[in-house]
Order: C-alpha cells, then sequence, then structure tokens
C-alpha cells in the first residue's frame, strides 16, 4: 500500500484545513487507516484512526470535538478535518495503514506510512 497525504499549509489559529490521503495498492476497505501527528522536536503522536469499514473511529482526547476523521473507500481516501487549529497543532501529519480492528494508537500498529503534509498554525 502506497499513501500519499496532502491538504496541509499556514492557517491562522481558529481556522480549518481538510488533510487527505490517497492510498494505492491492495484494497483499501480491508485497512484500518491513521493519522499521527509529530511536532518538531517531540515524539509521533496519535491523532485518529477508523476502521476499514468506517464503523469504528478512535480520537486522541486532545483534538475531540475539533478533528474528525473519515474515508470514502470508493475513492482509497482518508480524510481528516481540523477545526479550530490552535498554534500546538502545528506538525507534520501522517497518514498510515494497518490491519487491527478497532484502530490502535501506537505506531507499531500501522504497516504503512505516508510522506506527511506539514500543518502551520500562527497565532
Amino acid at each position: 500500500v502506497q499513501l500519499q497525504a496532502s491538504g496541509g499549509g499556514l492557517v491562522q489559529a481558529g481556522g480549518s484545513l481538510r488533510l487527505s490521503c490517497a492510498a494505492s495498492g491492495r484494497a483499501f476497505s480491508t485497512y484500518t487507516m491513521g493519522w499521527f501527528r509529530q511536532a518538531p522536536g517531540k515524539e509521533r503522536e496519535f491523532v485518529a484512526g477508523i476502521s476499514g469499514s468506517g464503523r469504528n473511529i478512535l480520537l486522541a482526547e486532545s483534538v475531540k470535538g475539533r478533528f474528525s476523521i473519515s474515508r470514502d473507500n470508493a475513492k482509497n481516501t482518508v480524510y481528516l478535518q481540523v477545526n479550530s487549529l490552535k498554534p500546538e497543532d502545528t506538525a507534520g501529519y501522517y497518514c498510515a495503514a494497518g490491519v487491527w480492528d478497532p484502530p490502535g494508537t501506537l505506531s507499531d500498529e500501522y504497516d504503512y506510512w505516508g510522506q506527511g503534509t506539514l500543518v502551520t498554525v500562527s497565532s
């Protein structure tokens, strides 16, 4: 599975973005998809995950109420809608694919990774 993330950019605090991750390769709908982020000097952290069917969704506590994850299996794409952005949301955002259902929060639970898209939030 090859993953290509896009949609990042520079946005003011309070703004929104929609991140996309397009997948190619084996049957997309069989994979749990996750979003992680990594800020400079910090460890990578889990943001959101969604099972292959879309039935199971998991969000990190720090983004609940602001971020949402969805997928379109017909388009082989998973989305991360990020709203009410804060400067502390500034990070590289990475999509990942794995086989665990429900979605896991650990990097080791995902087998394939995209290259990341940068989100910068100005105050």
